[in-house]
């Protein structure tokens, strides 16, 4: 009876042995895997050549020759002078609002001022032989200086009943009719002057020590084909705005003869511009969790396949999908660069191209 037991203890051990060794593959390691199990990813060189960055924002065609012409009496407009596209000089009269009873107070104030005048002629003479009082004198030279005062008020009255043209400039366009009323409120036309116009833009105030009078601009205006115009700033604001940190900045285009007041406008500023430097795809960095810059650089173990170094970088600016690195010890120029592929891979790790 013992010696069944101890035979049967003997088998099962051996059975289990077998059944654990019997064929099965041991799992695939970093070392054992074949090219087509390993990460697939796309590598570019890091390269020594030129690099410039340029600030980009939207601006505005503005001038300050662009009013709304005004009477600044009210009155019957009874005669309009000028018509839409006309063009007008410096002084010459756009409207003419009706001043017929101002005409008539100065034609009355006219007449006081001779009677005034008289009295006045009369009280100088007989104080000169010294029967008149020097109260009635003095009264008499009141009345006159109070008139003549009365008269040049109504004189100006009857200056604004004329609407003028500020400056030379073109007539854009005629709101008031002949027999309207006009007033302070009611535009008569607009007189434009685009000889002259100042392209305007914001920009971040981080920007603010690489932007000064005489920098290069470059400006295109999306609704208006493929001009494009080479400028320098001719002005950089004093002042920041506080609700979203940006300054102005303005240049002006003399001559011109084709943009218009409130275009919009493409600003390009080249703030940076390095003759030599190191540039990779900007694709290639990321961040890991202590927020560095990072690239994997490969270097060729096989045909077709890489093991990964991580490298961390500094990055001193990004454009157009290049981005200027700081030279360091831990990379070099012609060296590779994981551009795609590169989330999910660890350092050390072997890869293929695509």
């Amino acid at each position: 009876m013992k010696s069944i037991i101890s035979k049967t203890l003997f088998v099962v051990p051996t059975a289990l042995l077998l059944s654990a060794c019997g064929g099965s593959e041991a799992p695939a390691t970093e070392e054992n895997k074949t090219a087509e199990d390993l990460s697939k990813v796309e590598l570019a060189a890091i390269e020594n050549k030129p690099f410039s960055h340029e600030i980009r924002v939207q601006g505005n065609v503005e001038t300050d020759q662009d009013v709304l012409l005004n009477a600044e009496m009210g009155g019957l407009l009874i005669s309009i002078n000028v018509k839409e596209g006309q063009k007008v000089s410096k002084g010459q009269v756009i409207a003419q609002v009706d001043a017929s009873i101002l005409s008539s107070n100065m034609e009355e104030l006219r007449t006081q001022l001779e009677y005034a005048e008289y009295m006045l002629e009369k009280q100088q003479e007989l104080n000169k032989r010294g029967v008149g009082s020097e109260f009635d004198l003095e009264t008499a030279q009141n009345q006159v200086n109070s008139l003549k005062a009365s008269m040049g008020s109504l004189s100006t009255q009857q200056g604004k009943a004329t609407i003028r043209a500020p400056f030379s400039g073109v007539i854009d366009e005629v709101f008031a009719r002949q027999g309207q009323v006009a007033g302070p409120a009611s535009p008569i036309a607009r007189l434009v002057n685009n000889s002259s116009v100042d392209i305007v833009a914001t920009i971040s105030e981080k920007h603010l020590a690489n932007v000064k009078e005489g920098t290069p601009m470059k400006v295109s205006f999306p609704n208006f084909g493929d001009t494009v115009i080479n400028l320098n700033v001719t002005n950089v604001g004093n002042y920041i705005e506080p609700t979203n940190r940006t300054f102005r900045i303005m240049s002006t285009i003399k001559n011109n003869k084709t943009l218009l007041p409130n275009m919009l406008a493409e600003v390009s500023i080249t703030d940076l511009n390095v003759e030599q430097g190191i540039v990779i795809p900007s694709t290639s960095i990321s961040k890991d969790q202590e927020n560095n810059d990072f690239v994997y650089i490969a270097k060729k173990t096989g045909k077709g396949e890489y093991e990964v170094k991580k490298v961390n970088v500094v990055v001193i600016e990004k454009f157009e999908g290049e981005a200027l690195l700081e030279a360091s010890d831990a990379f070099e120029v012609g060296q590779l660069v994981v551009t795609k592929g590169a989330k999910g891979i660890v350092n050390g790790q072997k890869v293929r191209t695509k």
